[in-house]
């Protein structure tokens, strides 16, 4: 299922297309960056079980959101990218997947196009999903490729948590994990973030 619907998404030329939310980088090191995002518009859904599990199902409500399921019918572009983290850890994300913790509950985000505000939106059919404003946030971030499955994320997380303590920075929240690509983009190709909001 969720391979069909990033199919729906992703399809053609519109891979290259597809609108990422917009980020001031305050500082770049290899892999590591400090990025500011600005305040955005987000759709999201809380569903439980596994790591897994819960993206595709995620996936799945958010999906069926911006392809006519909302009281206009109306289709609303896809972006990049998808949003997943703990419910128990929460915190304010843009657009990857974003996905990490052991925990049985998440919140799954797509961040809406840029052309949107809340009140220009249309409303779900679906009274899980839910259209929030999130406030402007600075993350510290690490940029990986590969698969991003459980032992990957937390190689990952631990490398940026190393780097984020040699800086001095404060961390804020839980770490989020971010997946811009389909699902048959080869892993040499793929791009996946891991972000933790800090301390401005």
């Amino acid at each position: 299922m969720l391979l069909a619907l990033f199919a729906l998404s992703f399809s053609g030329n519109r891979v290259m297309a597809t609108e990422e939310p917009a980020f001031q980088t305050i500082m770049k090191d290899g892999a590591f960056e400090i990025r500011d995002y600005p305040s955005l518009i987000v759709a999201e859904v809380t569903v439980g079980g596994d790591r897994r599990a819960a993206a595709n199902e995620g996936f799945r409500l958010l999906a069926g959101y911006i392809f006519g399921g909302n009281i206009s019918q109306q289709r609303i572009a896809m972006t990049a990218p998808v949003a997943q983290a703990p419910v128990s850890e929460k915190i304010a994300m843009t657009a990857p997947v974003m996905q990490t913790g052991d925990t049985d509950r998440w919140v799954i985000q797509f961040t809406m196009p840029s052309e949107y505000s809340l009140e220009t939106l249309p409303q779900p059919t679906n009274p899980r999903v839910k259209l929030l404003k999130l406030p402007p946030q600075q993350f510290a971030v690490r940029r990986f490729s590969g698969r991003a499955g459980s032992l990957e994320i937390a190689d990952e997380t631990n490398k940026l948590l190393a780097t984020i303590e040699k800086r001095g920075l404060r961390v804020t929240g839980a770490v989020t994990v971010a997946q811009y690509n389909a699902p048959w983009v080869p892993g040499f190709a793929r791009r996946n973030e891991v972000l933790l909001p800090i301390e401005r």
